[in-house]
């Protein structure tokens, strides 16, 4: 099959043709329909992921049609459209068995622990634990984003964050986990306000339907002025800056709430005194388990939820070196259609 092949940390991949893929019992193989770019794709493939082994094939946001299943895969078969959340989890530790497999410590992560999606084909672990059927009438782009940026954003808000109706929710960085958070809180009831250093990126967010943007640079309470009543009661970091987390942690109103998501770029300073005197709450994200998959699949379901909207650009397989090493523009949201 052709695939994007890495060879060096930081070094532009290119497409191979490589081995085809032998399934695994508990396993399924995927024709890839699409799969997305991912902020975290290029963190493996400049080296700062331990878990990713050269040469390797990234990709972990994805959809398609499984080709072949494994002996002891018993809940889907050829032909099904699916996608999965980036962590795989194992099905039978104490986390799996309490649909926590997002935290699964057996997890296995196409793209990072294994061969992933910027294929023409992908193996799928654990299938029968994590599977998710996509209804054959959702855009292939939008249903790729599925497996990662927008169901990390939904867990962060529905799950960690317990957005409401009527919210008003501070989203810190507008790439696919804060533009995803755009879309899902406005078909949940909520309001977002979107702090981004970019221009672009800003307009992206309210194209989306962000109430209103702001840039950070401006400091805490200029953030918070524009979210109003005191400050945020709820915040999302999808950044991945230090900076960025002690800005929403200080732009939150008293007793209020920060769900961590993005992968900070260095060690943060916490503002722990505020957060005592306040009663801030500060807590982490990591994806979501294919359990929790229902709700955000009725959303897309009923048309509240389009996720094919985050899409800017479509590319082929051939594209997807360059546009790796390069890395995404403000406000961009690639997927790539093998």
């Amino acid at each position: 099959m052709r695939a994007v092949l890495v060879t060096g940390f930081g070094v532009q991949p290119t497409v191979e043709l490589v081995a085809g893929l032998r399934v695994r019992p508990d396993a399924v193989v995927v024709r890839v329909e699409a799969t997305g770019l991912c902020a975290s794709d290029r963190f493996g493939w400049l080296g700062h992921d331990a878990g990713v082994q050269l040469p390797h094939v990234p990709g972990h946001e994805l959809v398609g049609r499984i080709v072949e299943t494994g002996s002891r895969v018993h809940r889907f078969q050829v032909g099904d459209r699916v996608t999965t959340p980036f962590v795989c989890g194992c099905g039978t530790c104490d986390e799996c068995r309490s649909g926590n497999s997002q935290v699964c410590p057996h997890q296995e992560q196409p793209g990072f622990t294994h061969p992933g999606s910027f294929a023409e084909y992908v193996q799928l672990r654990y299938a029968d634990h994590n599977l998710v059927a996509v209804p054959d009438d959702v855009d292939a782009g939008g249903a790729a984003l599925l497996g990662c940026r927008v169901a990390t954003a939904h867990r962060a808000l529905t799950g960690r964050g317990g957005v409401r109706p009527g919210d008003r929710v501070l989203v810190l960085g507008a790439g696919g986990v804060g533009l995803s958070a755009v879309l899902i809180a406005s078909a949940l009831g909520a309001e977002t306000v979107v702090a981004d250093p970019s221009p672009e990126a800003r307009a992206r967010a309210a194209e989306l339907g962000a109430l209103s943007t702001v840039d950070p640079m401006a400091g805490p309470d200029a953030v918070r002025e524009a979210v109003g009543d005191g400050g945020a009661r709820l915040a999302i970091e999808a950044a991945g800056r230090p900076e960025s987390l002690d800005l929403g942690l200080r732009a939150l109103r008293r007793r209020g709430t920060l769900v961590q998501v993005g992968l900070l770029s260095a060690p943060p300073a916490v503002p722990v005194p505020d957060m005592i005197a306040r009663e801030l709450t500060l807590t982490g994200s990591h994806g979501m388990a294919a359990a929790d998959y229902p709700p955000l699949m009725e959303l897309v379901g009923t048309g509240l939820l389009d996720p094919g909207r985050l899409v800017t650009r479509r590319i082929t397989l051939d594209e997807a070196p360059a546009a790796l090493a390069a890395g995404p523009a403000p406000g961009e949201v690639t997927v790539i259609e093998p």
